[in-house]
């Protein structure tokens, strides 16, 4: 049996960088949770959680730069 399988073979193989995919789709994520919160609680809530997260992503940037 042949095969007919045409797809590279490691070690010339390299996965693809779905890197932009994923960031879209978090922010989409991000975006219809806030929405979701805004609805539920107002807005105020929201900044406060965007003000939150932004802490904690400056603080995981800061450990991982060092």
């Amino acid at each position: 049996m042949r095969n007919t399988d045409d797809r590279p073979t490691a070690p010339n193989y390299t996965a693809p960088n779905y890197a932009n995919a994923i960031l879209i789709m978090g922010l989409i994520n991000l975006l219809w949770i806030f929405t979701v919160i805004w609805a539920l609680y107002g807005l105020p809530v929201v900044l406060v959680l965007a003000v939150v997260l932004n802490a904690g992503i400056d603080c995981i940037a800061a450990r991982h730069t060092t």
